[in-house]
């Protein structure tokens, strides 16, 4: 039987974490993975504490999480089909790095206000497509998105956590324009409102801008970058980057489908090292950015909340009457 006897103590907590990323991500329990593998709860909790484990063990966990033995260990790169399993993975990896760059359109998670966990629940909710036969779980995974969220924003308040973040002004003024909406067939006044929640969500990133909180760094791009998102978790010891297609805003929101990797190959991570240095010097900050974001909202055209959309079309416009 092999073991991991050979992997450092280190190397074995990271294959715990993953493998727990992995779980969570497939909604099981760690009483549920025992069982279909034949040992007990506390086995489980051991492995995913960083304990010693056969190799013939994390095959069998690797095919009923379907994933792969490389992907456990970390060989290269690690693959995530859910958001669920991908955010609590960012989540760990937050909790070991010093510093995390991040471009996660429309603005990252981390910087919105503490209304937005409502808005993403609405949006997340009417996304999701016809053929979802059992919208009650559905929902339950949304809730295990939005608590992960909301442990990672509570964590990196508490640990002070660097974060340099990128916002690009075409997806901020494609979120004005859309609004907080998980599809498109919504009625007029609802998207008005919707809108007016998006503006909130944007004067709050401005009041970042302007208030310089401790940790955080706001870059604005005139760019359009990418759709995918991108991170690079900073440690002492190694630098790891994530590319992701989950999106919790800005277009429509999608949780759902798609391909999530975590890796720390050195070429993959200069490049994106590059490109984080590369953009950094080309964008707004401080008082340049509040400026743009202030011309942004201004071009908007959205009405402040409390004025009727109805009765602002109903105006007719004045004549203006001779010798006026």
């Amino acid at each position: 039987m092999r073991q991991t006897s050979g992997i450092t103590k280190t190397g074995l907590s990271e294959i715990g974490r993953r493998l727990k990323a992995h779980r969570i991500g497939q909604g099981q329990t760690a009483d549920e993975l025992a069982e279909k593998l034949g040992i007990s709860r506390a086995a489980v909790y051991r492995i995913e504490s960083g304990g010693l484990v056969k190799i013939e063990t994390l095959e069998q966990v690797a095919s009923e999480l379907r994933t792969s033995l490389a992907s456990l260990l970390g060989v290269s790169i690690e693959y995530y089909s859910t958001a669920i399993s991908y955010f609590d993975r960012m989540r760990q990896l937050e909790e070991q790095s010093e510093q995390v760059v991040a471009h996660f359109p429309p603005i990252s998670y981390l910087l919105t206000s503490e209304r937005y966990p409502a808005h993403l629940k609405q949006m997340l909710m009417e996304s999701l497509a016809s053929d979802v036969d059992d919208k009650k779980k559905a929902s339950r995974e949304i809730d295990a998105v939005i608590a992960i969220l909301g442990e990672r924003k509570k964590a990196r308040a508490l640990r002070r956590l660097s974060v340099v973040n990128f916002v690009t002004i075409p997806e901020i003024e494609r979120w004005l324009k859309l609004g907080v909406v998980g599809r498109f067939d919504l009625p007029d006044s609802e998207v008005a409102i919707r809108r007016q929640a998006a503006q909130a969500e944007v004067e709050n990133l401005v009041s970042l801008v302007e208030g310089e909180p401790m940790g955080i760094q706001i870059a604005l791009l005139e760019d359009t970058l990418p759709n995918i998102t991108f991170q690079l978790f900073r440690s002492k010891d190694q630098t790891r980057l994530g590319l992701s297609p989950f999106r919790l805003g800005g277009e429509l929101p999608n949780i759902r489908l798609g391909l999530a990797m975590v890796t720390s190959d050195r070429p993959a991570v200069e490049l994106y090292e590059q490109l984080a240095e590369n953009l950094w010097r080309r964008a707004r900050k401080g008082r340049d950015a509040v400026k743009l974001l202030r011309a942004v909202i201004a071009r908007s055209g959205i009405e402040r909340p409390g004025k009727s959309i109805s009765a602002r079309s109903d105006t007719k416009p004045r004549r203006r009457t001779a010798g006026r």
